[in-house]
Parts: C-alpha cells; structure tokens; sequence
C-alpha cells in the first residue's frame, strides 16, 4: 500500500517535482491547443449552441477528475481532506463569474486557453492575455475600496456537494455522474439544433465512457469512503506510539509561552463539559463536545496555515479523544495539554482563585479536581497567566509546525 498521504517530496527530491508539475503543465497545454482552444470562434461557438466542445472537454474532466478522487479516497489512497477545496464566497463569486463569463464571450478565451493562443502566437490571444494582466492590475489597485464585499460577501467556507444536500459522498458522485452525462446528451442536441451536426457522426466510443462513467461512480458508492475509525486505524502504528511517547503532550508552561506568541493562530479547544467550563477556563478557549468535533473538521482544515490547536479536559483521557479524532481526519498542529487544566490550576493557581476553590476533591480519571465555591469562568489570574512565569519553568519544548498544504492556483484552466 502506497503511504497515507502520498508526498511526492518524500519520494521525489523539490526539482523532480517541479519537472513533474512542468510535465502536466505542459501536457495541458498541448491537450488545449490540440483539441482547438487556441481557437477563439470555436471557444465563441459555445455561446451560439453551435459548437460545444469546450462544455463537453471541461465537463468530462471534472466528472473524470470527481471519480478518481473518491475511488483513490475509498480505497485508501488519497486524503480528501487534504485537497485544497476553495472557499465559498457567494456574491462576490457571482459577481466574478460575470465578469468573467462577460469578458469570455467578447474576447473568446478564459485565461487559461488565453496563454494556449499566447504560446501559439496568435495576435487575439496575446491581446487577451495583456488585458487580463492590465485588469489584475486594475483589480490590485482598487480592491481596498471593496474589501469587505470581497471578503466576506456570502463566505461560507469550505463547502462541498454533500454538505449542500446533506448526502452520502457515493450518493453525490452518482447524481453529478448522471447529470454529465444528460447534460452531454443535451450538447449534442443543441449543437444538431442550432449548429446543424449530426450526432450519430460521433465516435461510439462515448457510450462505453459513459457506461465506465456509472459504472465507476456505482462501485465508489458500494465501498464508501473512510470513516473517522477508518482513517485512525491506517496512522495509529505511528501516531499511537508517538501519544504513547508524550511527543503531543505539551506542558503548561509551553502552552502560556505560546499564547503569547504573536506569530502563531492560537485555537484552544476546551472539550470539558459545559459545568466545568463555566467553573474555570483559559481565557480564548473554545467550549466544544468530542460529538460536535467531527462537524467542524472543515472549518478546523481551513483554519490559516500558522494555526496551532491545543486540546484540554480536566485530565487528558477526553483530549486524547479529541485529538485522534483531528489528527485522524488530517487536522495538522494538533496537541494536547498535559495534564490537563488540572494541572494547569497545580501550575498556575493565585492566592484569587484560592478564595473561591479547593484543590485535592477527590474525583475518577478526568473530572476536575478543583472545588468550586463560584463560577470564575476566564475572569480569574490563573485563566491568562503573567507571561514572565515562565522564566522559572524548565519544560521540554515540543510544539513542531507542520507545512500545511495552501491553494496552488484556481481558474478554468
């Protein structure tokens, strides 16, 4: 079995993977220019139903695309969490898309098959092409007057077809395949309405696709993708001995030292019931159920890549639930607080907190240990900690930031 995920950095040194991605690049390109995208009347022709071969091109390498991404998902070789799926920003990607589709029907290229004519020396593409860097300029110039529509205009995050429909990943994968290959269907019709083809002139080969097309998307919906347990059980041999090791429990110390580091996206995730969190909690933490963890998995992933998480219950046994449910749905800078806030008020208690609790109740593994007399809630000493404490400390550093995989580039091609 190929390791989970595949780096193609560990297998290939940087400069073998730059000529891998020049390779597809370039194999792109030629595809392109091949198939008369460096055309701009047959791109045009789309628009006039007469010719759609730009329609039937891109929506096939999107089902082909969508089918070897879930089978190699379903059968354990592909992450889908770690593709970089874009955002959602509503309005303002209606408003793009019209600009867009406005700029494609009158200069007939889309950026992508702007650079094909481009390479090709064709004088309406080298055209299109300065207009594009001159309207990035244009954009770059002027978007501080828009940026709060940009930004925040209809943003929903990272958001796929099963979240939408609240489906089976298989389920979706059947439904969009059924719908290319009726929306296919549908271009031969109009291009034998409005640009007098004829369809039984087609290769015949189209059918049998379509038929590997079901085919496929059936079989991925009868396996099914990897569940949490799924994707535990495959890194467990190297995660569970690194847990075992204390290599993600980090001492409270570290954790105070790195709340004050400006340059890290601190995310405490505080896992405890919400009794115990309304007790005492770190200032910032997030209240939040091991249950409600896995519906938030998107949101955690599309976190800004210098983020760090940092789980906590009373003890651990609860924040090590947690953190292999993140760790095995690829949630990258995932750690645990050693020992737990009770540990954390052994460390940190005040002569405050000392008015309104007792240490040493007696309780099981995971409940806090702490007597309350009130509820401090962050509004005590001991929940934001002077920073200088931890200059008497001695403590093992162990927080290491991943690299986390960012967007690579977007467009139509």
């Amino acid at each position: 079995m190929i390791p989970f995920p595949l780096h193609l950095d560990a297998i290939f040194v940087k400069f073998g993977v730059y000529l891998i991605f020049l390779g597809i690049g370039f194999l792109f390109g030629f595809v392109l220019e091949t198939s008369g995208f460096n055309h701009s009347p047959t791109l045009a022709a789309q628009f006039y139903f007469k010719d759609l071969r730009v329609f039937k091109v891109f929506f096939t390498a999107i089902v082909v695309a969508m089918l070897l991404i879930f089978a190699s998902s379903a059968i354990g070789l592909l992450d889908f969490n770690l593709i970089w799926v874009n955002p959602t920003y509503l309005w303002s990607g209606i408003v793009g898309g019209l600009i867009m589709g406005v700029g494609f029907i009158l200069g007939g290229f889309c950026p992508g098959t702007s650079l094909v004519a481009l390479a090709t020396l064709k004088i309406d593409g080298i055209f299109f092409v300065l207009g594009g860097l001159f309207g990035v300029f244009l954009f770059g110039e002027t978007v501080d007057s828009f940026t709060h529509f940009f930004n925040t205009s209809g943003y929903f995050g990272r958001v796929t077809l099963m979240d939408v429909f609240n489906l089976p990943t298989g389920m979706i994968v059947i439904l969009v395949t059924l719908m290319a290959i009726f929306m296919l269907w549908g271009g031969e019709q109009l291009e034998r309405i409005f640009g007098g083809k004829d369809p039984k002139k087609a290769p015949k080969a189209r059918y049998t696709g379509a038929a590997v097309f079901v085919i496929l998307a059936v079989t991925i919906a009868f396996i099914g993708q990897p569940t949490t347990v799924d994707r535990w059980e495959r890194q467990a041999p190297e995660k569970q001995a690194a847990l075992e090791a204390g290599e993600f429990q980090i001492h409270p110390g570290e954790l105070l030292d790195t709340i004050h580091d400006s340059k890290l996206n601190l995310v405490m995730l505080d896992v405890r019931s919400e009794a115990d969190y309304n007790l005492f909690h770190l200032l910032d933490a997030e209240n939040i159920t091991i249950a409600e963890i896995p519906n938030n998995i998107d949101k955690f992933i599309a976190q800004p890549a210098n983020t760090l998480f940092v789980l906590m219950s009373n003890d651990e046994a609860a924040a090590t639930e947690a953190w292999k449910i993140m760790v095995a749905e690829s949630v990258p800078n995932v750690y645990i607080l050693e020992g737990g806030i009770n540990n954390w008020l052994d460390t940190f208690t005040t002569e405050f907190e000392s008015e309104y609790c007792a240490s040493g109740k007696e309780g099981a593994d995971d409940e806090l240990r702490y007597d309350f007399s009130a509820a401090l809630g962050s509004g005590c000493p001991a929940a934001y900690p002077n920073h200088e404490l931890v200059h008497d400390m001695e403590f093992e550093k162990k927080i290491k930031m991943e690299l986390k995989r960012a967007p690579s580039g977007g467009g139509c091609g």
